[in-house]
């Protein structure tokens, strides 16, 4: 337990969330937290007072408004620097924010999006196939994270941006190591930011030599035909948001999906008899524990009064969607049970709020209902080969999932 006169001190190497949420939120809906590298933050847990703070017009993404960023009392080997130095729509506010958005934004509608699915198809089934096969050339058993929650949201992602196949293992290594790994030292963190910053720069010229019908060309076409539109310190933060974005949420999405499904087989049950869909199992899994625990930054640009509790002007503070997701005051006493039949009395946050809302989010969804349903429809026998509580945790304290997910897709011989 914690002290409750301290302000809790978070842990680099992250872990489950669930039990400090509930811990913390049965405290309030706001906390102060001292971040890695002893920097005085906040937290907002709360499901209402979160949804307040992400649409609140005094709430801004722009590092300008992080005091102590600005007053220099920072530390200059911060580990968490490269959250507050990244550019892109998702640190831009106001005009900056939308002009931004609307360059990427066409490829995210419904519409387009919807476009995709007989690719997500076909590369879900070739997927089970490896994942057959490695389970068949090991000891019956294979890591359905690396084999199949991986390998598919990355391979759209990197079709939609135009990123060559051979790029695809390191750039999910380089982006492990910049968004979730936050028990990385600022030295290994750096080295990271600056290899993916080169490696984006390389795609971008494959691109502008040889345009395609993808992200990338229309984003390097419309720099082209208006500078001003996009800077190239833009160009690549957009590119470098959307293939970071763009597969690890949706990997600890899948993962924890079939995680759930694995323990709670009475609510694989339901969706079996059709009483449940595979949209409710990606619903209920985004609210009871979604792909993305405390995430950094907003920056109050006055002190702010919220939830009873005043957050100080240019206090760095996270969002968190897990501890929201399983707030009792929003979705009652049995907030964290597992259940697909939960009446809809509060939408989950795990796509965020307003206008930084997920602009992928509909391409998350799509990914996760066909991998899940194609799964459970070629391994309905699939279960895990390993007890759930001993899977080991991401170490972060802003990715929730776990490292690795060994699944038997047969029951075993006698």
């Amino acid at each position: 337990m914690t002290d409750e006169s301290e302000p809790h001190r978070i842990d680099p190497a992250g872990g489950c969330p669930h039990a400090l949420n509930a811990e913390l939120l049965a405290r309030g809906a706001v906390a102060e937290v001292v971040l890695p590298g002893g920097v005085p933050g906040a937290v907002v847990l709360g499901h209402e007072a979160l949804r307040e703070f992400l649409a609140h017009p005094d709430v801004a993404k722009d590092a300008r408004h992080f005091t102590g960023l600005q007053d220099g009392t920072v530390p200059a080997q911060w580990p968490l620097r490269v959250f507050a130095h990244a550019q892109g729509m998702h640190t831009a506010d106001g005009a900056d924010h939308r002009r931004l958005r609307s360059l990427a934004g066409n490829a995210f509608t419904a519409r387009q999006v919807e476009q995709l699915r007989p690719r997500i198809e076909t590369l879900t089934a070739e997927l089970l196939d490896d994942l057959a096969e490695a389970a068949a050339t090991g000891d019956g058993t294979a890591d359905l994270r690396r084999h199949f929650a991986l390998p598919l949201p990355m391979s759209v992602i990197c079709e939609l941006l135009g990123v060559d196949p051979e790029h695809r293992g390191r750039l999910h290594e380089l982006s492990n190591k910049v968004i979730v790994a936050t028990d990385t030292t600022p030295a290994e963190a750096m080295a990271a930011v600056r290899e993916l910053v080169e490696l984006m720069g390389t795609i971008a010229a494959a691109r502008t030599a040889d345009p395609g019908e993808d992200l990338t060309s229309a984003l390097l076409a419309a720099r082209a035909a208006d500078g001003d539109r996009l800077s190239e310190a833009e160009l690549i933060g957009t590119m470098r948001l959307m293939l970071v974005a763009g597969h690890e949420t949706t990997l600890n999405l899948i993962t924890n999906a079939v995680r759930a499904l694995c323990t709670h087989p009475d609510q694989l049950a339901l969706v079996r008899s059709g009483k449940a869909s595979w949209n409710d199992v990606v619903d209920e899994t985004l609210r009871w524990d979604g792909p993305i625990s405390w995430f950094p930054f907003r920056y109050p640009t006055r002190d702010l009064h919220l939830a009873g509790t005043v957050i100080p002007q240019g206090t760095p503070v996270l969002a968190g969607y897990t501890a929201a997701g399983r707030d009792p005051e929003a979705y009652g006493p049995d907030a964290d049970r597992f259940d697909l039949t939960r009446p809809i009395t509060a939408r989950n946050l795990s796509f965020g709020h307003g206008a930084h809302y997920c602009l992928g989010a509909p391409l998350a969804r799509l990914e996760a209902t066909i991998a899940l349903e194609h799964l459970f429809a070629r391994f309905p026998d699939l279960t895990l080969a390993a007890p759930a509580p001993t899977l080991p945790h991401q170490r972060s304290f802003i990715a929730n999932s776990v490292d690795s997910l060994p699944v038997r897709l047969t029951p075993p011989a006698g």
